[in-house]
């Protein structure tokens, strides 16, 4: 009995599926960032995907107003009928979507909606298919789910965009999920119509894959033509379309991300969110019906300013020599790539081995935050997010270009 108590710490209490999954990267450098300015230190962090404005007014006042009326009890696990009735009508109006109220899960963010869709589909050791580079949580919910997670390769020569006859080569008897979003978190990059075409021309042979396609930075699309892959007909009854209000509407901190899907994958979805979390918050859900009724010019008004901060952060990308620059058509990332610095040293004499401590030296010694490529799949690139005032994203991108001319 002694040497077994012995032998017992608290990390071997802990359970094998929670030491083998990563924390996230992208919280992780935003808690550095947090821990170097509690000792003062001006740290710029460009580490978290959150647009800096307010949630707009209109849906301020909806929330005040369902306090007042009481909307404080347990509601459907899927979300209220007339909430699930304006996301099917968003769906039809924005993207031409069907799908019906019954179809549409509403969940505590579009990350919950990600994590009920692994749980529901993914047995021991069936795959899931993403292109590289892919959103930090993808892989640790796909692991999570006892999924296997499938790569194919993109880099920026390619606009971190996977062809169709990537995905063929790809798919075996085991896979089970094709994922991917448009525009993408980190890169920016936004698939055209013709590219979905092309991989719906692969997908469409193989009906055991459930497609899901993570939209969520729809309203943050430069090219005005944002295509849902759900759309095309050979596959509209297996796409799952992934979407919420944190990016097009600044708000991230009421949590309602919702999702369409076929009947029977909804209710699996429902299911498992009724035994972790039941229905997400009640005020938020009676927001959510203004945020996606035909209001949108606060959410237009942001795309505009985020348009001009894109200009803005390329301009100053291209100015450091070294670094790699695409233009990307969405989201509010830059996903530069920046091989061309491992290797070298720091003024100290420190030698930068890898992306991850290139992206500690930026926060360390140029006191910007980045997130390393690395925990999205690629190793060459780090990630920005230019969701900050052209104020500030001009002092932050001169402390990069110094930082990164200093290495010799």
């Amino acid at each position: 009995m002694e040497n077994i108590l012995e032998k017992t710490t608290t990390e071997n209490l802990l359970s094998n599926r929670v030491k083998a999954m990563e924390a996230s990267a992208t919280l992780a450098m935003a808690a550095k960032s947090r821990e170097l300015k509690a000792k003062g230190i001006d740290v710029i962090a460009l580490s978290l995907g959150e647009p800096d404005f307010d949630t707009p007014e209109h849906i301020k006042q909806a929330a005040k107003e369902a306090i007042d009326a009481n909307y404080s009890h347990y509601t459907p696990v899927p979300g209220y009928l007339d909430l699930r009735e304006a996301i099917s009508n968003k769906f039809k109006r924005d993207n031409n979507l069907d799908y019906s109220p019954e179809q549409i899960v509403t969940s505590t963010g579009a990350k919950q909606t990600l994590a009920n869709l692994m749980m529901c589909l993914l047995n021991e050791g069936d795959e899931a298919i993403m292109p590289v580079p892919y959103w930090v949580s993808y892989a640790a919910q796909i692991k999570l789910a006892g999924g296997k997670v499938i790569e194919i390769s993109t880099n920026i020569d390619t606009d971190f965009k996977c062809t169709a006859e990537q995905l063929e080569a790809v798919i075996t008897d085991r896979s089970k999920i094709f994922l991917f979003s448009s525009p993408c978190n980190p890169s920016g990059s936004v698939y055209t119509k013709e590219e979905l075409e092309a991989l719906v021309g692969v997908l469409k042979k193989y009906p055991k894959i459930t497609i899901i396609s993570d939209e969520i930075y729809e309203h943050i699309n430069f090219t005005d033509k944002h295509a849902s892959i759900g759309c095309f007909e050979a596959v509209k009854d297996r796409v799952v379309t992934v979407n919420g209000l944190s990016k097009g509407f600044a708000m991230t901190g009421w949590r309602l991300g919702y999702m369409g899907a076929p009947l029977w994958l909804a209710k699996a979805c429902g299911k498992i969110q009724g035994q972790f979390t039941s229905a997400t918050c009640s005020i938020t859900q009676r927001a959510a019906i203004a945020a996606l009724g035909d209001y949108l010019e606060p959410t237009y008004k942001m795309k505009d300013e985020f348009a001009k901060r894109k200009k803005l952060v390329h301009g100053k990308l291209n100015e450091i020599e070294g670094l790699k620059v695409n233009d990307p058509q969405g989201a509010f990332y830059f996903f530069p790539d920046a091989s061309s610095f491992i290797g070298k040293s720091t003024p100290a004499g420190e030698v930068i081995n890898d992306m991850d401590e290139l992206c500690m030296h930026i926060l360390n010694e140029g006191h910007v935050a980045v997130v390393t490529g690395s925990a999205f799949g690629i190793k060459e690139c780090f990630r920005i997010s230019y969701a900050m005032s052209e104020e500030v994203l001009t002092e932050a991108m001169r402390r990069l270009k110094a930082c990164l001319e200093a290495l010799s």
